[in-house]
């Protein structure tokens, strides 16, 4: 019988994940990742949940890499102006270190967690992430940046289920978790309010940030507004209150809607402009994360699609390399492209490539 490592999360999903793999004749060993302090309801939803199913249940304590990881690039990249996506982060460097590690020091062939996702070995004998079979559930941008090696014995359950048959699954089981809401926010600010988060990081002196020797950031003081030709129209809170694409919040008075078009983190300026000004249809990308493809010489001739955030529709669109990396051209203009997201880029429904947004 082989083993499989189950990353429970406390959710319908992991839950069910780790029912469906003991049904299918797999050893199931689940285990909760404690990442943050307010896991108690996670770690005790889990334990029922594996209780119930009659599989072993282990809790690993990851609070201290997570808060390196994670919660510093959160706030580093906020501090740059950017708006980071910390999920993508903590599933390459937290959730699949730990249960790979954990895999191979008890004799597991495999590790699974309960995303909506699949995972396919192509014909060029690379692995990929592959769309689920529900769109509106859809999970495999959360899941750009996997290598290779973390891709080739991991199983995702759940890539042929949509939400609804998910939940029915774990009714019909009799688990507590069938009908317990999915998890929106980010989960180490629990009221969403990423600034407040970053203020008590800076004062608490926070850790190492990625990519710095030492934390040398302070928190930003109230800044100017201004428009795209740079005349100053205000006062801002300063700029780590805002994000690309944002409206409410500015209490900022122009007789018209008006948006966040970027943002200056070095002059503490946040430039404003109407809706038009929003869109583009080029996107710059660093960090380049090869999944179905090893490098950009397999791209020619593909019909390509692209994402630029968790929520956005795919898009049509174009690959070119130049001297400064991979630009990425949309058929059609896309609205507010922000600085610290992911665009994934797909074809047939696979993951090709990933790249971080730098602008």
């Amino acid at each position: 019988m082989k083993r499989v490592v189950v990353g429970l999360s406390g959710g319908v999903d992991s839950s069910v994940t780790a029912y469906l793999l003991t049904k299918e004749g797999y050893e199931v060993l689940g285990i909760s990742i404690v990442m943050c302090d307010n896991s108690e309801t996670v770690t005790a939803d889990a334990k029922k949940v594996s209780d119930s199913l009659g599989i072993s249940y282990e809790i690993i304590d990851a609070r201290e890499c997570f808060s390196k990881c994670v919660m510093d690039y959160f706030t580093e990249g906020y501090l740059k102006g950017e708006t980071p996506n910390p999920c993508n982060m903590c599933n390459k460097y937290i959730k699949w270190a730990i249960l790979q590690k954990y895999a191979l020091e008890h004799d597991a062939s495999y590790v699974a967690t309960g995303h909506y996702a699949k995972i396919d070995k192509l014909e060029n004998g690379r692995y990929s992430v592959r769309n689920s079979v529900t769109a509106t559930k859809d999970q495999t941008y959360a899941l750009c940046l996997l290598s290779q090696e973390q891709l080739r014995n991991t199983l995702m359950p759940l890539g042929d289920y949509t939400k609804e048959e998910v939940r029915g699954i774990a009714a019909e089981l009799g688990l507590d978790v069938a009908n317990k809401k999915d998890s929106q926010d980010i989960c180490f600010v629990d009221d969403g309010d990423y600034a407040a988060f970053i203020n008590e990081r800076i004062k608490s002196g926070g850790g190492t940030f990625l990519g710095s020797d030492k934390a040398e950031y302070k928190w930003p003081d109230k800044g100017k507004f201004v428009n795209m030709s740079g005349e100053v129209l205000g006062t801002n809170e300063g700029y780590i209150h805002y994000t690309i694409g944002q409206r409410r919040g500015l209490n900022f008075s122009a007789g018209k809607r008006i948006f966040v078009q970027s943002i200056d983190a070095a002059n503490n300026t946040v430039v404003l402009c109407e809706d038009e000004s929003l869109y583009t249809k080029y996107v710059r990308l660093t960090d380049i994360n090869w999944m179905g493809i090893s490098d950009a010489s397999e791209i020619e001739n593909r019909e390509l699609s692209a994402k630029i955030r968790y929520a956005h529709r795919q898009a049509g669109a174009k690959v070119h390399c130049d001297d400064k990396g991979i630009m990425i051209e949309f058929d059609e203009p896309v609205r507010a492209v922000t600085p610290g997201q992911f665009c994934v880029v797909y074809c047939d429904g696979y993951i090709l490539f990933a790249g971080k947004i730098v602008n």
